[in-house]
Formats: C-alpha cells, sequence, structure tokens
C-alpha cells in the first residue's frame, strides 16, 4: 500500500464515526460525544504521521481510487499537510470543548453527527488529489455546515443567516463546477497534480484563464467577501463551537482553494488584481466597522471579515506562502478567541478601568511611523545579509510595510507625551520583536513552500498601481486609528460611527435582495 493513502485515513475516521453515530441513535449523547472526540484525536494523530511520511519520502500522490476520474487520491505536500494539521487539531480542540459545552442539549448527538461530517469533509477537501474529489468535498463541507448553523431550528436570526449562507455557497459551488469543467477541458486530466504542473509551463490559453475567474468568484464567496459578507457577521446564534470553527477554518477555504490552484491563478494577472482590490476593500471595511461593535462574538465575526479580505489581497498579490502563513496564524488566534468569549467581559471590563491615559498627538503619530518603517528596514536588510534567501519582491515588501503600520500604533502610545519612560521602552522591545517575528515567519513560509508553491511574479504596472493604491489606503487608515481620540469626539465622527455600525447597511439591502427578510415580515411569521 502507498505511504501516500494515510492521510485519506483521517477523514474517513470522522466520517464512519458519523455514520455510526446515526444509525445507534439509542447511545447516550455523553458516549456519543467521547467517541466523537476520541475519532477526532485519532483522526489528528494520522495527521501528524502524514507529517512524518512527507519529511520522510517528499512530497507525492497517492495511487488514484476510481473509475473514469471519479473516486478519491490524496496529495501529500507542504500545502496540504499544513492544513490536515492545522484542522485535525483545531478540529480535536472544538470537539472536545462541545463536549462539555452541550453536555445535556437534547439534541447533543445530532451536533456530534454534523461536526464529525463537517471535519471529516474539510480534511477530505485539503488533502484531495483528484478535481471531482475537491468539489465533492468542498460542497459537502457546505452542507454539513449548514446543519450546524441551524441547530436552532427555531431562532429566526440563525434561519435567516442560514438562508444567507445557503445561497451564497451554492452560487459558490456553481463557480467551483464551471471552473473544474474548464480545467479538464483545458488540460485534459482530472488529476491536479497534472494540471498545476500544465499550468506552471504555461499552458491552458483561454480555457484556464476562465477558469482562474471562476476560481477567485468561488473564493470571493467562500470566504465573506464585500459586498456577500452579511452571512458571516449573522450567525452568531449557532452554538460558540460552531462559530470557532467556521470562522478558524471553514472560511478560510477561499483562500485555500486560491493556494492549491496558484499555478493556475497567475495565468491571469487581470484576476488577480481584481482579487487584490476587492480583498483589500474588505480587509479596510470590516476592520474599521469591527471597532463599531458592541457585542465580543459579533465583533470578532466582524475581525474575520477583515482577515479574509487580508488574506484574499495576499493571493492576489500573488504571495501565495504569505496567505497560507496568515490562514494558519489566523485559524489558531480565532478558534482560541471563540473558544475564550465567555472571559472576555472580565477582560473588557479589566481593560477598560479608569486610569492614567496617554493620547499621542500628531507628531507623536508621525514619529511613531517613520520609526517603525525604520525597524522594518533594518530589520529586512539584517535577515536579508545573515540568511540570504533571495531578493525579495515588490509585494512582498509592501505588505510587510501594511503590517507594520499596526507597529506604528503601538509605538504611538509609547512616545505620547504624557506615557512613562517604561511604557515608551516596552513599546519600542515590542515593536523591535513583532517586527522579527513577522519577518521570520515570512521568510519561513517562503523557504517551507519553495517548489511547491510559485513565487511571485515581476511587477508591472498594474500591480506596481496596486501596491500603491493599498500603501496609501491602509496608511490612512492606520493614521486614523492612531489619531482617534484627537477628532473621534467630533459630531461628524459620531454620525459616520452609527453608519458603521451597522455595517454600512450591506445587510439590509441583502436581505431585501432575497427576499422575505424584511422587518414586516419578521413581524407577520412572530405573529404567525
Amino acid at each position: 500500500m502507498s505511504i501516500y493513502l494515510l492521510p485519506l485515513l483521517a477523514p474517513c475516521l470522522l466520517l464512519c464515526t458519523a455514520v455510526v453515530l446515526h444509525l445507534k441513535r439509542g447511545i447516550a449523547p455523553r458516549d456519543g460525544a467521547r467517541l466523537g472526540e476520541a475519532a477526532a484525536a485519532s483522526a489528528l494523530f494520522v495527521t501528524l504521521a502524514a507529517m512524518v511520511s512527507l519529511i520522510l519520502a517528499g512530497p507525492g500522490s497517492s495511487p488514484f481510487l476510481g473509475l473514469m476520474g471519479i473516486g478519491l487520491s490524496a496529495r501529500v505536500d507542504v500545502v496540504s499537510v499544513t492544513m490536515l494539521l492545522l484542522v485535525s487539531f483545531i478540529g480535536w480542540v472544538v470537539v472536545r470543548y462541545s463536549r462539555t459545552y452541550l453536555d445535556g442539549e437534547a439534541r447533543q448527538t445530532d451536533f456530534t453527527i454534523w461536526l464529525m461530517a463537517t471535519l471529516g469533509s474539510v480534511l477530505l477537501l485539503v488533502q484531495s488529489g483528484a478535481l471531482l474529489q475537491f468539489v465533492g468535498a468542498w460542497i459537502a463541507t457546505s452542507l454539513c455546515l449548514h446543519r450546524l448553523l441551524l441547530f436552532y431550528p427555531t431562532r429566526l436570526a440563525a434561519r435567516r443567516a442560514g438562508f444567507k449562507k445557503y445561497v451564497t455557497a451554492r452560487v459558490g459551488d456553481a463557480a467551483l463546477i464551471g471552473a473544474a469543467a474548464l480545467l479538464v477541458a483545458a488540460y485534459g486530466t482530472t488529476q491536479i497534480s497534472d494540471i498545476l504542473m500544465a499550468a506552471r509551463a504555461g499552458e491552458g490559453g483561454g480555457l484556464a484563464a476562465g477558469a482562474a475567474a471562476l476560481l477567485a468568484f468561488a473564493a470571493i464567496l467562500k470566504s465573506a467577501q464585500f459586498p456577500t459578507h452579511g452571512w458571516l457577521t449573522e450567525v452568531m446564534e449557532a452554538p460558540t463551537p460552531v462559530s470557532a470553527l467556521l470562522h478558524a477554518g471553514v472560511v478560510n477555504g477561499g483562500g485555500f482553494l486560491l493556494i492549491r490552484f496558484a499555478d493556475v491563478m497567475l495565468l491571469s494577472p487581470l484576476v488577480l488584481a481584481v482579487l487584490a482590490a476587492i480583498g483589500g476593500f474588505t480587509a479596510l471595511f470590516g476592520g474599521v466597522v469591527m471597532l463599531t461593535q458592541p457585542t465580543v462574538k459579533v465583533s470578532l465575526a466582524w475581525s474575520t471579515v477583515a482577515q479574509m479580505g487580508f488574506m484574499i489581497l495576499q493571493c492576489g498579490l500573488a504571495l501565495f506562502p504569505l496567505a497560507l502563513l496568515h490562514i494558519v496564524a489566523h485559524s489558531l488566534y480565532k478558534a482560541h478567541a471563540f473558544l475564550s468569549a465567555g472571559g472576555a467581559v472580565e477582560r473588557v471590563a479589566a481593560i477598560r478601568r479608569p486610569g492614567p491615559v496617554a493620547i499621542p498627538n500628531l507628531r507623536s503619530v508621525g514619529l511613531a511611523f517613520a520609526l517603525a518603517l525604520l525597524i522594518y528596514g533594518l530589520v529586512y536588510l539584517a535577515t536579508g545579509l545573515l540568511i540570504g534567501f533571495g531578493a525579495k519582491s515588490p509585494q512582498a515588501v509592501a505588505l510587510g510595510a501594511i503590517l507594520i503600520f499596526g507597529v506604528a500604533y503601538l509605538l504611538a502610545q509609547g512616545l505620547a507625551d504624557a506615557a512613562p519612560r517604561a511604557l515608551t521602552r516596552r513599546t519600542a522591545l515590542a515593536s523591535v520583536l513583532a517586527t522579527v517575528a513577522y519577518v521570520a515567519f515570512q521568510r519561513g513560509s517562503e523557504w517551507l513552500t519553495a517548489g511547491t508553491l510559485p513565487p511571485a511574479p515581476a511587477v508591472g504596472p498594474l500591480e506596481w498601481a496596486l501596491i500603491l493604491l493599498a500603501l496609501i489606503s491602509f496608511g490612512a487608515v492606520a493614521l486614523a486609528q492612531a489619531t482617534l481620540p484627537l477628532w473621534s469626539h467630533h459630531p461628524a465622527a459620531q454620525g459616520l460611527r452609527i453608519h458603521l455600525s451597522n455595517g454600512l447597511y450591506i445587510n439590509a439591502v441583502e436581505d431585501r435582495l432575497l427576499k422575505g427578510w424584511s422587518t414586516k415580515s419578521k413581524i407577520e411569521g412572530a405573529a404567525s
């Protein structure tokens, strides 16, 4: 038996557990939950073994198990193993958390069944070596997740969000099916490895470019990009473990789709430019709206919208290794954030206790931005001299500068006139450490994925325009955030805050377009 068949055992364990629990409905909910936890732990062990096999045997694909392009195949490389480890680890944590979180719920066994099915489908997706397997797992993940989102079917808000998600997902499924058909027509095979190899050689022509456009559209819908983000901000009626799983893993599927088919995406620079524009705007929009949200879980949802926008921006700039790193970092952070949301009130209360506040002036903010960029330049230069990992693309340098704007905000607090010297020293040290960590992780991701993911292409006029626009836009938002105490009390700012807290009413427009979810229909439904 091929060693590359090993990863297929992980989703099989989870899916078989779901089938067993469905057939044995008489099992006690607690016993079913324990069985699910054991299956999730076993799947994690299998993915660890897959990582060892990758290290020992190198990347490769398993034999195809099926006929006429319909069947299963496991693709084992850095991308698939990274996602397998990420999903199986977070899945095990979520399953373990759910066992106690839902203890005593009447439908706990149903929840465990669909949680197993969802995790199994995601694990099948991220290791897909065959195109039809990829499409089937993509659709199955969405359908199983839909049952989790409607765990409380009598809640109107849950039904509305579920309906939005269902419609959006079905449109995305149609786009992915269309892209798969074009890829088969262009390359004459259903094996993903063969498709990527031919695309890297520049083959495919107009059919491949059309497939890239449909792949991009499917990714935009899957990862809740503006203006189709409404469902993601409204799924808080689902149990917290579902929110953790959704925001920490499933919604990243759009980014994974673009990363997996990176060689195909590079055949259409125009599609990448559109992705960069949509992702950049979504990141800015979601980040600003997030600051106006009064509840913890909704704020986290808007944070996910912003983070997914930044991930799509990275893919649009052809920085696929950094997008993969972003998926890992965001998933781990967001899973922890949702599962620990119960203690957020105490933490927020501690943060908001009255005390001395250092408010930076414009001079301090300007100096902070200059110092942050200087630190970034010095660290980048130093790491390049020390490890010499090739010349950096302008896209990667610009993306790093955007992230360093966050360091500038940190420095501004320490440079404020009222800030104690100890705070100034701490922020300076934290800024240097954050910059070093970012550059180290960036170069590490590029080194690990070298040969698996394509490098960023040469920059043309269109790419330079997008880079400049991103730097100006993110810089302006970072500057506004750093100077927030200076202008937030202005009447115009207060009015803008109200509109932003409602997401500029995009959700209301979507409700009208989908029909049946206006305020009038809600009242009539409640009355009936």
